[in-house]
C-alpha cells in the first residue's frame, strides 16, 4: 500500500470535508476580522494582538492545505466481510498469557486515535495483523521488546 494514500473510512471522509468547509467560510473570516482590529490597533512591530492573529492565520492556512491534499487523495475503505485483515476491518485480539481481549478498527493514519480503538495499518500490530487469518499468531517488535497475540475474531 502507498504510505502516502490517505485510506480514510467513509465517515472520516465526510468530517474531514465539513471541517474544511468551516475553516473555509467560518473560521478565515474571524482571523481576517482579527487581523482587521489588530491593524487598527496601530504599530505592528510590537502589536501582539496582530502577530497572534498571523500565527492564526497561518495554522487556519496549513491545516486546509493539509485538509484539501487528504481529501484529494483519499482513497475510502468499506467494511468488506473478509477472512482476512484489511483496512475497515474490526479485529479482536489476545495478548499472549493473558485472558481479555481487545478490539481495534484497522484504519489509515490519518483516522488512527488508540483512544477511540482505530488503529493504523502502519503502525507495527497494525501492519502485523494485515493479512492475517482468524486463528493465526501474530508477533512484532515493539521498544520493549517482542509482543504476541492471537487473532480471534475479523468482522
Amino acid at each position: 500500500m502507498n504510505d502516502t494514500q490517505a485510506f480514510l473510512t467513509k465517515e472520516k471522509f465526510e468530517e474531514l470535508k465539513k471541517e474544511l468547509e468551516h475553516l473555509k467560510t467560518v473560521r478565515r473570516k474571524e482571523v481576517a476580522e482579527s487581523l482587521e482590529y489588530a491593524r487598527s490597533l496601530g504599530d505592528l512591530s510590537e502589536n501582539a494582538e496582530y502577530q497572534e492573529a498571523r500565527d492564526m492565520q497561518a495554522a487556519i492556512e496549513e491545516r486546509i492545505n493539509h485538509l484539501e491534499q487528504v481529501i484529494k487523495e483519499a482513497k475510502i475503505v468499506s467494511n468488506d466481510k473478509s477472512d482476512v485483515v484489511g483496512l475497515g476491518n474490526e479485529v479482536c485480539i489476545q495478548k499472549a498469557g493473558e485472558k481479555g481481549n481487545i478490539c481495534y478498527t484497522i484504519v489509515g493514519s490519518e483516522e488512527a486515535n488508540i483512544h477511540d480503538k482505530k488503529l493504523s495499518y502502519l503502525s507495527p500490530l497494525g501492519e502485523a495483523l494485515m493479512g492475517k487469518e482468524k486463528g493465526e499468531e501474530i508477533e512484532f517488535d515493539t521498544p520493549a521488546g517482542k509482543q504476541k497475540y492471537k487473532l480471534l475474531k475479523i468482522s
